[in-house]
């Protein structure tokens, strides 16, 4: 309540200029034996169209690889943000320079033929890595994806082991006839991990074969969530509205989130809060930070472009929504509120934002019969747990201004 409010597109000029940086040792050799998660960035910093393109992986083998770059692991052993980075950190990007062009024809070259077989692969892949010259290992950060470890020049690698390779991945890799977004959404139907789905996306695995190519990372991520959104927006659609009001509030890794659900037809409302010392609102040395604001919105006809103030937070917070809403067969107008606060002081991708989500979706709802009592409470939980004021946000939202302004035909029978 006692800060000002800065209302528009994220300032992330002086993000991460003081973040800590994880214990970690230097690689010893430029050469080194060990296993991939199995994990493969593409990274998009290159001038289009040429992209770095990086096999994953720790300076010495390790039995529990596939830790260090596991989202459903790091929830479910409820890993802290020193813990991820730390297992992040400790990964060698050993990158080779490609073009995005290059799974055309699947004529890309020994190194891509590698990549994409380790980013395919179901478990761990043993490999040799011979390195241009040693790493000194370190993090980078990017707005969308997970930290990225340091960049190493690659010489040569090798498999030293057969790799595992679902069936389900392996068809659609095979099939040059299916498009990409068929592809996607013929494997999340066989419940592909969201992690594995963008991965095989950004290495040109997928898609009509004159088509495939290499999608940066950052990309393929919110590509994935909504080709799959789009799909369940269509079914959610179809089904009744819901009968109540309902509310949710849930927290994950230091980030907050109010979800409202009105009886009305599909419509979709993110406002993302970045409170001083966040991961995206630093305050530096004493400076008393204001509170910045991102929104976007969507009616029940969607968008047409993409939503550059919360990217892909957007997409990645809507598809849990989508998600409880076909499992319950039912359609709502939803209003998302997320507060970012300084105890999420070091981002680690999109994907917390989805794990948020799930678990504020798997949380008890609130039912209320009217639109101003779930509001209200919805008012005094933020008031109560962040002391923020959540009518400075409401009184901007289009969802609720079109809520309360739009006549229904019902009207005229009543």
């Amino acid at each position: 309540q006692s800060h000002k409010l800065k209302y528009g597109k994220k300032d992330l000029s002086r993000a991460y200029q003081s973040v800590p940086q994880p214990k970690i040792k230097d690689v010893s050799s430029s050469e080194f034996f060990s296993n991939s998660p199995p994990t493969v960035f593409v990274g998009s910093k290159l001038k289009y169209p040429n992209v770095n393109v990086g096999i994953l992986a720790p300076p010495v083998r390790v039995e529990d690889v596939e830790l260090y770059d596991s989202h459903k692991r790091w929830v479910k052993e409820s890993k802290c943000i020193q813990e991820i980075l730390d297992f992040r950190g400790n990964l060698i990007n050993s990158r080779f320079l490609s073009n995005v062009h290059s799974p055309r024809g699947q004529t890309g070259g020994k190194f891509l033929d590698i990549s994409q077989e380790v980013g395919m692969a179901k478990k761990a892949v043993d490999m040799e890595f011979q390195l241009k010259k040693k790493v000194k290992l370190s993090l980078k950060f990017d707005r969308v994806s997970k930290p990225v470890s340091s960049p190493a020049d690659l010489k040569n690698v090798k498999i030293v082991e057969n790799t595992k390779i679902e069936r389900s991945v392996d068809k659609v890799f095979s099939d040059t006839d299916l498009k990409a977004a068929d592809a996607v959404d013929y494997l999340y139907k066989k419940q592909l991990e969201d992690q594995k789905l963008s991965q095989l996306l950004s290495l040109g695995t997928m898609g009509l074969g004159k088509n495939r190519r290499l999608v940066p990372t950052r990309w393929s991520i919110t590509t994935v969530d909504d080709i799959i959104g789009k799909n369940l927006i269509k079914k959610v659609k179809d089904c009744s509205i819901i009968e109540d009001y309902s509310l949710y509030y849930g927290n994950f890794l230091g980030n907050y989130y109010l979800v409202f659900l009105f009886p009305e037809v599909f419509s979709y409302e993110l406002f993302e809060m970045y409170l001083p010392g966040s991961s995206w609102n630093p305050t530096i040395g004493n400076q008393v930070g204001e509170i910045t604001v991102a929104t976007d919105y969507e009616s029940y006809n969607g968008r047409k472009n993409y939503a550059s103030n919360c990217v892909g937070g957007y997409y990645a917070a809507r598809l849990p929504l989508l998600e409880t809403l076909k499992k319950n067969k039912k359609q709502a107008s939803i209003l998302v509120l997320r507060f970012e606060t300084p105890d999420y002081w070091a981002g680690l991708g999109v994907w917390v934002v989805r794990e948020a989500m799930k678990k504020t979706m798997d949380t008890k709802k609130f039912i209320f019969n009217d639109r101003e009592s779930m509001i209200e409470q919805g008012r005094k939980i933020i008031l109560d747990e962040l002391n923020f004021d959540i009518n400075n946000i409401l009184v901007r939202s289009q969802l609720l201004e079109k809520i309360k302004t739009q006549m229904k035909l019902s009207s005229f029978f009543s």
